[in-house]
């Protein structure tokens, strides 16, 4: 992802998801997908697409503990037997996050997940608010009016209501508000139809023919 964030709303909650998913997290197998014993496995984080993209996202991981927030799993120095020149970064989950790290306000493209902290539903959306980019969110909620309330409110270009990654399926728009849309008009759907087609404009009368 390009920019992962979690924000637990609550105290309750927010210790249990930082639990829950750091045990999740590791039972990610990092390793090289291509490989045939790992073929069946649901779970598998392959390498980072260059050396620079590993340097860059390790640097991050540096930065975020610089920045005071918890690094809750480390991902760094993984070395994958057979793949020892791979660019491998495990996945990395930081807790004790606040708005404004940079960690929180970078897309680092990588296995890193940022847990933040909110009160209420209100500073929880006020988060994904302020944030300069606003892609996708989601809300796991069995809240009617909670559920209405973020999909109204969140300044984001997908919104999920209990759906974990909110990118819809090809016939639907793709695409972010702030800085996460370039363009004019978002990949996929019935914009991306108009974007690769022209408009023919037919104009016709007839008369009845004389005997």
């Amino acid at each position: 992802m390009a920019s992962s964030a979690i924000v637990a709303v609550g105290d309750d909650m927010y210790k249990t998801i930082c639990a829950e998913f750091v045990n999740a997290s590791k039972e990610v197998i990092v390793a090289n997908p291509l490989d045939p014993k790992v073929a069946d496995e649901q779970m598998v984080c392959g390498p980072v697409i260059s050396a620079g993209a590993k340097k860059f996202i390790v640097g991050m991981i540096d930065k975020g503990v610089e920045e005071g927030a918890t690094l809750a799993l480390d991902g760094r120095d993984i070395v994958i037997e057979g793949c020892e020149k791979g660019h491998f970064v495990g996945p990395t989950v930081f807790t004790d996050v606040k708005p404004g790290m940079e960690i929180h306000t970078t897309e680092i493209f990588g296995p890193v997940v940022v847990i933040l902290k909110a009160d209420t539903l209100d500073e929880a959306i006020g988060i994904i608010n302020d944030h300069q980019y606003g892609n996708g969110a989601s809300i796991y909620t069995q809240n009617g009016y909670w559920a209405r309330k973020f999909k109204l409110e969140a300044e984001c270009g997908m919104i999920g209501i209990n759906v974990g990654i909110p990118a819809p399926v090809a016939y639907l728009p793709f695409g972010g508000f702030k800085d996460s849309q370039w363009a004019d008009i978002k990949t996929q759907g019935k914009a991306i139809i108009n974007f690769y087609t022209e408009d023919k404009v037919i104009t016709e009368r007839y008369w009845a023919e004389e005997d």
